[in-house]
């Protein structure tokens, strides 16, 4: 057994440049492997429900890549099953190249990042379009009733590998509520330091 994902990228050009760079044997490691990494743990789904935002990238007809910034509130990227994961797409600029993309080629490729603890998931899978007179379950789950915005379809998405990258080289970045909670703290503190000395030169005799 191998992990998936290494079934997915090793092609032979790719092996061929792993040999080139002398880095096959070590690669090889994967191949070999006994959890193959197509089903999402707790660790993965507990990871994907805290996203605000994930990279991802389709392929065009004409063989160019295209990759795309998704966001939303946190948790909008919603797990359905240990195999399947959703998102609920509201109207955009209207160009649709993503939605175009995945109804010629279902394949998807997506970067999660968490970039407070430096850590990076990967996922690879087969995407399709679903709109709300066809599967309105489908759109029942993926809604988030705090978000008011307009469903025109949801994408969801089977996975086929995934692969936890190595933290070098990502910069730790924070979002304002992640500094508001690190920061909210500190102004707490000064405040009850700041009331404690006024109480404290308040009672300081006088001369």
């Amino acid at each position: 057994m191998s992990r998936a994902f290494s079934d997915i990228t090793f092609t032979p050009s790719v092996k061929a440049t792993q040999e080139q760079y002398g880095t096959r044997e070590g690669n090889r490691n994967f191949e070999l492997a006994d959890d193959p990494r197509n089903e999402l743990t707790e660790t993965e789904i507990q990871f994907i429900q805290a996203r605000d935002s994930f990279y991802q990238a389709t392929v065009a007809e004409n063989g160019w890549p295209y990759v795309q910034h998704r966001g939303g509130p946190i948790g909008f990227l919603k797990v359905l099953d240990a195999r399947t994961i959703g998102f609920a797409d509201f109207r955009g600029n209207r160009q649709y190249l993503s939605v175009g993309n995945i109804n010629a080629d279902d394949r998807i490729s997506m970067i999660l990042m968490d970039y407070p603890r430096r850590r990076r998931l990967k996922l690879w899978g087969r995407a399709r379009i679903v709109h709300e007179s066809e599967q309105p379950e489908i759109i029942a789950a993926l809604e988030d009733p705090t978000y008011r915005a307009r469903i025109e379809r949801a994408i969801v998405i089977t996975i086929e590998a995934f692969d936890w990258n190595c933290p070098q080289h990502i910069t730790p970045r924070f979002s304002e509520d992640e500094i508001r909670a690190y920061v909210e703290p500190i102004i707490a503190e000064n405040e009850n330091l700041k009331a404690q000395l006024q109480i404290l030169l308040k009672n300081q005799p006088t001369d």
